[in-house]
């Protein structure tokens, strides 16, 4: 997709050179000055659109440190760090080149270029330049904001050694595969003529990350404590919402960069109108959501309003560069409705502490079909039908619409199965082995003090000053100043 991109920038800027008053008869030194200015000014808004995706790491962060209890506050730094140290590597060795472009008969299946980026590595027969450094750098972000969801669904009882081994093999296998069906030239890049159409990652990103972490969740079990003896849910509220507040700003402001970043150009600003579907489709969601769970439950829920933030703008990834500014509130507003809807569903069964399954996933999956009901004539890709919409109610064909409808349905079931299997087989792995959950005695001691030695809030747990002096042990360096056992357990 990227490499695509890049080609129509250059193309776009020829003509350009060819109209503008004085450019015309340009000696083609000029004219090959005016295209590498052009691609620098391309790569100068990607790389700030890198930045912006990598905050969004902050911004999980918060959230799930948020809708924890204290007692497990400290372990989410610890996961984001050495999650993002972990997927940053397996993705430059492997994932890369897994999830680009290929050759051969593997080339549907998996790239085979780019293993251990460097650059004068050959690939696509052209050598790796700053610019491909870039947008390998770009794809990284994508990919560690999929792994950063998987976790969502497993807060306050899983083992950190799970977090490390499945991190690895999600970076350079499972989440490259799914990148390579849609934007490398996979099997879902031409499905009976048609290209599946997720613009950032509706189903690439968000319904791969939150698929994977059902896979766990299937395994892991709910939190001691969840689910009454008639199997009823009890409420475990997190213990910050200013935090869970402060991580969703974040990730929306991120998302200007995850969507408008994804056009990789500059040329037209078309990245505007990206970034303000993104808006429009987010601030519907946070309406969405308020007034559904108001109709429900006469209060105004928090947790559930940034949940409807969060629906809204992956319920527009996919589309956010193929529909119409008018169509965008509606695919917000519906992920608002969606994810109170399943939020509370799933509940019943599973528990999933933040709503991933119903944020990334529900609303993953509603984006990408979004696109075959609201996909613009105008914007949709070379190929591709336009929505049902246009279909019905316009000059489209309705059978091009209807099959698009169908691709896109598709990318969605072919998504879910393939993450679902091969991640559930990575942690029953996992489970049999090293296993995947504390002991009881850990998570009623909280995982800040069993697994890190030290709280997030120490002087929450720390016995006061009046106690008996030299019965522990303070450190400025962080060295631990109890052991599980010495914790007395915090519910709060």
């Amino acid at each position: 997709m990227s490499v695509k991109k890049i080609g129509i920038a250059s193309l776009l800027a020829m003509f350009a050179a060819l109209v503008v008053p004085g450019l015309a008869g340009a000696a083609p030194v000029e004219e090959e000055v005016f295209l590498a200015k052009a691609l620098e000014l391309d790569m100068v808004w990607v790389a700030l659109a890198t930045v912006l995706v990598f905050f969004m790491q902050a911004g999980f962060m918060f959230l799930e440190i948020g809708f924890s209890r204290m007692k497990n506050a400290g372990t989410g730094v610890a996961k984001i760090l050495v999650n993002l140290g972990i997927v940053t590597i397996a993705w430059w060795a492997i994932g890369y080149g897994i999830g680009g472009f290929g050759d051969g008969s593997l080339a549907k299946y998996i790239g085979t270029d780019g293993f251990f980026f460097h650059f004068d590595q050959d690939i696509l027969g052209t050598a790796a330049t700053a610019d491909t450094a870039m947008l390998m750098l770009f794809g990284l972000a994508f990919c560690a904001v999929s792994l950063a969801i998987v976790w969502g669904t497993t807060l306050e009882r899983i083992k950190f050694s799970a977090y490390v081994v499945f991190a690895f093999i999600f970076g350079a296998l499972i989440y490259p595969i799914v990148a390579h069906s849609v934007w490398g030239g996979g099997l879902l890049s031409d499905v009976g003529g048609k290209p599946v159409m997720d613009f950032a990652g509706s189903s690439v990103v968000h319904l791969t990350g939150a698929t994977a972490g059902l896979a766990c969740l299937l395994l892991l079990g709910a939190r001691k404590g969840k689910y009454a003896a008639d199997g009823s849910p009890r409420a475990i509220p997190g213990h910050s919402m200013p935090l869970v507040g402060l991580g969703i700003m974040i990730l929306w402001i991120g998302w200007f960069g995850f969507n408008g970043g994804s056009t990789f150009v500059t040329e037209g600003s078309f990245f505007g109108e990206v970034m303000l579907n993104t808006q429009l489709a987010a601030a519907a969601g946070v309406l969405g959501a308020s007034l559904l769970v108001y109709i429900k439950t006469k209060a105004l829920d928090v947790g559930m309003a940034g949940n409807g933030a969060i629906a809204g703008l992956v319920g527009i990834t996919a589309g956010c560069g193929f529909v119409e500014y008018w169509a965008a509130p509606i695919i917000g507003f519906l992920a608002g409705l969606l994810v109170v809807g399943c939020v509370l569903l799933f509940e019943k069964y599973l528990d999933d502490p933040i709503g991933a399954l119903s944020a990334h996933g529900a609303a993953g999956i509603w984006g990408t079909l979004a696109v075959g009901i609201f996909g613009s004539p105008r914007l949709v890709l070379d190929g591709a039908g336009a929505g049902l919409w246009y279909g019905i109610f316009g000059d489209a064909s309705f059978s091009s619409a209807l099959g698009q409808f169908g691709v896109q349905t598709l990318a969605v079931v072919g998504t879910f199965v393939f993450v679902l299997a091969a991640s559930y087989a990575v942690f029953a792995i996992l489970k049999a082995t090293i296993g995947i959950r504390v002991s009881e005695a850990e998570e009623d001691a909280g995982l800040d003090i069993s697994s890190h030695g030290m709280y997030g809030y120490p002087e929450a747990f720390i016995p006061q000053p009046e106690l008996p002096v030299g019965e522990y042990t303070p450190s400025m360096a962080g060295t631990p100043i109890a052991t599980a056992s010495d914790a007395t357990p915090n519910q709060a």
